[in-house]
């Protein structure tokens, strides 16, 4: 059976933040704060080894500056990027801050400033039978970073005995409101997180991709992968054409796109397949299923001391971003009486 217990994590403001630890028969440890709802460390347990496979902090003032890079946060109200930081809803014109610009190209990046990653959330440990979870609720007012609406937030982790780590993100609001919740986890399964993890085997359940502008906005285009740099749809190693001369691996430095998901992933149904990574050397494998329509590839591009250059890698369920300003893409604006709702589930073998 799986077991849980929280610590101190550190102190905000003269109030404790616990460190919740999840921990399955099988071998697997999940911790998660409640700042910023972080999931900051997922530790393989085998033959009376530990190995870490996700990139972390190595203090609580680590996690308190997380905004360089993100490391297993939950960002919000939206994840990924708005151009200009600016949005219609209906005839009414948005304007947030501009916290990232590639290019010099300003855009609204993973919430703002002071976005869900920074907030002091609320958690308490929970039990389901045969899985052991933490659920974190958290309060955005109307007007928040300058979104509309009162939001209410809630996020769950679980952890069962066949080692699924799952991330599970619902909302609901009084006023049309953009919602685009993301999970930030940088993983590597060599367990070695100073080492590129250009090694990696990955498939991508993706046809198509969201090509991007400069200051990496997309552009509107749904690019097919056929015959590109950009082609997952069958396992192969990610440092295979990182390097390629491609415009949109220039832009971006590397892979940090935004890929289609096939089988129409939406809220409505079970979470599917959206990828694959498997580690030779090591034999471990990392399988991730959403209910969203994007997961967007990074491989720790402008990852920097005391991080390892391309020594984690993302795979952001979510969303289009900037979706907001593109028709064709599809609805992130959650209206009153509805309840947003965002699985990601980590199958870890």
């Amino acid at each position: 059976m799986p077991t849980s217990f929280s610590d101190i994590h550190g102190e905000i403001d003269g109030l404790n933040v616990r460190l919740f630890t999840l921990k399955s028969a099988n071998g697997l440890q999940a911790k998660v704060s409640e700042l910023g709802a972080h999931l900051t460390s997922v530790i393989w347990v085998n033959d009376a080894s530990e190995q870490e496979l996700t990139i972390s902090h190595d203090s609580f003032q680590g996690w308190q500056d997380n905004s360089a890079y993100y490391l297993g946060a939950s960002c919000g109200r939206f994840g990924n990027r708005i151009a200009h930081g600016e949005f219609n809803i209906g005839q009414i014109r948005y304007t947030l801050a501009t916290n990232n610009a590639p290019a010099d190209i300003p855009c609204h990046l993973h919430g703002g400033p002071t976005g869900f990653h920074t907030r002091l959330w609320q958690g308490e440990l929970l039990e389901d039978g045969e899985r052991h979870g933490v659920r974190l609720t958290l309060h955005s007012p109307d007007g928040d970073e300058g979104y509309p609406g009162n939001l209410d937030v809630t996020v769950t982790y679980w952890l069962n005995d066949n080692n699924e780590l799952s991330w599970h993100a619902e909302a609901t609001t009084d006023k049309a409101t953009p919602v685009n919740l993301i999970n930030h986890t940088y993983w590597n399964l060599s367990g070695e997180l100073n080492s590129p993890i250009t090694d990696h085997q990955i498939q991508i359940h993706a046809d198509y991709f969201l090509p991007t502008n400069a200051g990496m906005i997309p552009s509107g285009e749904i690019r097919s992968v056929t015959d590109t740099p950009m082609d997952f749809t069958r396992p192969q190693l990610i440092g295979k054409n990182i390097q390629t001369d491609y415009e949109a691996l220039h832009i971006a430095g590397g892979y940090d796109h935004c890929m289609v998901l096939r089988d129409h992933h939406d809220q409505t149904i079970k979470p599917q397949t959206a990828a694959i990574v498997h580690h030779p050397d090591t034999g471990r494998s990392l399988e991730v299923l959403t209910n969203q329509p994007g997961i967007q590839f990074y491989t720790g591009n402008y990852l920097s001391s005391p991080f390892g250059y391309r020594s984690g890698l993302c795979l952001e369920t979510q969303g289009f971003p900037d979706a907001l300003n593109h028709p064709n893409f599809p609805s992130v604006v959650l209206q009153p009486g509805e309840t947003y709702r965002h699985d990601l589930i980590w199958k870890i073998s």
